[in-house]
């Protein structure tokens, strides 16, 4: 496991690197979620989806994992749900990506294989919300700061993950002939003190 900087404001997020390994905590059914994520620039706070974007400085392709046994556990009993997403390795993420090499964030094309057959392929045209207002609400409830990184939707298709599978995913703007980032990651079960 590495921690990676995307930007030098020294703020880091813990990641695995491209060929790591995503680990399956002990009695956990985890499921994968492709999805753009955007980096912010600088700081944003309550800013309307009309200008946020200027406040982005890139993106990347990420896979959001969540430990859904848990998740649904947690939400049964009106708990929060954070456990079900926190594990070490359950945000793997691509290396930053340019913000000129994205110009609409309301046409990219993402998709995921686990062991080489397709799960999610979708476009964030089909998104409930568009990039800049899912922005404009978070920074109407906290402030984003230079480095941080947001996770925006998943396609259909989401689904478990099992020790010893691999994931593949890519992405590119819905105008281009190919993808400008993929990621492999392989799948492990999590020798551990956590127990499900």
């Amino acid at each position: 496991m590495s921690a990676r900087t995307f930007l030098s404001t020294g703020k880091k997020i813990v990641a695995i690197a491209n060929g790591g390994t995503i680990e399956i905590p002990k009695g956990c059914e985890v499921h994968h979620e492709v999805e753009l994520a955007v980096v912010m620039g600088k700081e944003t706070r309550d800013c309307p989806a009309s200008k946020v974007m200027d406040h982005v400085a890139g993106y990347a392709l990420a896979i959001d994992c969540t430990a859904r046994n848990l998740q649904i556990q947690a939400k049964n009993k009106g708990l929060p749900w954070s456990t079900a997403k926190g594990f070490d390795t359950f945000s793997p993420i691509s290396e930053f990506i340019p913000k000129e090499s994205i110009g609409d964030t309301g046409n990219v094309d993402l998709w995921l294989k686990v062991n080489d057959r397709f799960r999610q392929q979708g476009n964030t045209k089909d998104m409930i919300f568009s990039v800049p207002k899912l922005l404009e609400y978070v920074s109407s409830i906290m402030k984003l700061e230079a480095g941080d990184v947001i996770l925006t939707g998943t396609p259909s298709g989401v689904g478990p993950i099992k020790a010893g599978d691999i994931i593949t995913a890519g992405m590119k703007p819905g105008n281009a002939d190919k993808d400008i980032v993929q990621v492999k990651f392989n799948v492990a079960d999590r020798n551990g003190l956590f127990q499900a």
